[in-house]
Order: structure tokens, then C-alpha cells, then sequence
């Protein structure tokens, strides 16, 4: 008994090395340090949401959007009221989406991520980066239009391509409501408004 004692606390006093070591580099910056040791500590502890959270971030700006993906998911399961943690799998689907050339794939990741969104969106609708997750809804609502409107494709569908346009305008008119300044934010409407026209037989 003593032994399994003894065991369960040089588990326990392991997992806190890795991860504080995991939790140093994250802070830091470097986050190939921080994979390193956040991976290690993940093996001696599943279920620690704090530590899952830094190793999904830590693979996103890594540019590993899958284990990224992965990562939150997990913590997710465990804290499923998480509003950053959609927000930046969402973020993560996102990219995935955009560099995908397969259409199942790119179709799968950019509904993820609205999906995402929308949920990280419901949970915390006072949270003060709530544009920031309007801005990534947009973007991706107009980049998932853009992507049903390609002639030619079998995902061609001028009916979602136009509801998803009229979806990333109304994320963006959310922003330019609390940001008039915003001409990155307005540019983006422009083209959304331009192509919905074209859509809609007003242009």
C-alpha cells in the first residue's frame, strides 16, 4: 500500500514538473518547448484542462492546426463551457478550411468553425473580444458563401451561398456598429455586398 502510495505521488509530483515546465515556455512564447512538456504531462494526466488549453493554443501558433484541433477538443469534453476554447478550435478549423483544396474538407472545416463560433458566441455574449469572435464568424460565413458560389462544383448552391454572404454582412455590420473606424471590417462587407448582388441579380 505504501508503495502505490508512493507511486500515485511521484505520478502526481511528475505531471506538475511537466506541466509548470509546459506552462514556463507557454508563457514565454515558445511553444515547442511548451508542446514537449505539455505532451508528457498529458500522458500522466488526461483530464487536465488547464494543460490541454495551453497545448492547443501552443499548436495553433504553431501553425499544427489538426493537433490544435485536437487538443481542444479534449477540452472541450472535460469544460464544455469554455467560450475560448471553441473560439480558438474555431479559429484553427478556419485555416485548415482556407488551405484545404479537397471541397468535403474545406466544407467540414469552415461549418466547424461557424458552428464553433456561434457557440462561443451563446455562451459569453459579454465577453470583451465578443467582436473579435463576430470578426472570425464573418470570415468564415463569407469564405463558406464563397465557397458554395464556385460555378462548376458540385457544392455549388446559390441558395446557402447567399444566406451564409447575408450572415458574414450582418457579423460584420455588428462590428462596424461598435467600431465605425473599422475600414478593414468595412472592405470585407463591400465584397460580400459585391458578390451577393451578382448572386441575387442586382448586378
Amino acid at each position: 500500500m505504501s508503495f502505490l502510495i508512493f507511486s500515485a505521488v511521484e505520478h502526481a509530483a511528475g505531471q506538475n514538473a511537466y506541466i509548470k515546465l509546459g506552462q514556463q515556455a507557454y508563457l514565454e512564447g515558445n511553444f515547442k518547448t511548451a508542446i514537449a512538456q505539455l505532451e508528457k504531462g498529458r500522458l500522466i494526466d488526461s483530464t487536465n484542462a488547464n494543460a490541454l488549453w495551453m497545448l492547443g493554443y501552443s499548436y495553433f501558433h504553431s501553425d499544427n492546426y489538426a493537433k490544435s484541433i485536437t487538443a481542444f477538443t479534449k477540452e472541450i469534453a472535460i469544460d464544455p463551457a469554455d467560450a475560448h476554447a471553441y473560439y480558438f478550435r474555431a479559429k484553427a478549423q478556419c485555416r485548415l478550411g482556407l488551405d484545404s483544396q479537397v471541397p468535403n474538407d474545406k466544407e467540414k472545416y469552415l461549418l466547424g468553425a461557424i458552428i464553433d463560433l456561434t457557440k462561443a458566441i451563446s455562451i459569453n455574449p459579454a465577453e470583451a473580444k465578443i467582436t473579435t469572435f463576430y470578426q472570425n464568424r464573418g470570415i468564415a460565413y463569407k469564405e463558406y458563401g464563397f465557397f458554395r458560389l464556385e460555378p462548376n462544383s458540385r457544392f455549388c448552391d446559390k441558395n446557402r451561398g447567399a444566406s451564409s454572404l447575408r450572415a458574414a454582412i450582418a457579423d460584420f455590420q455588428k462590428i462596424m456598429d461598435a467600431d465605425k473606424s473599422r475600414e478593414d471590417i468595412a472592405a470585407l462587407m463591400d465584397v460580400c455586398k459585391e458578390k451577393l448582388a451578382t448572386v441575387v441579380g442586382h448586378h
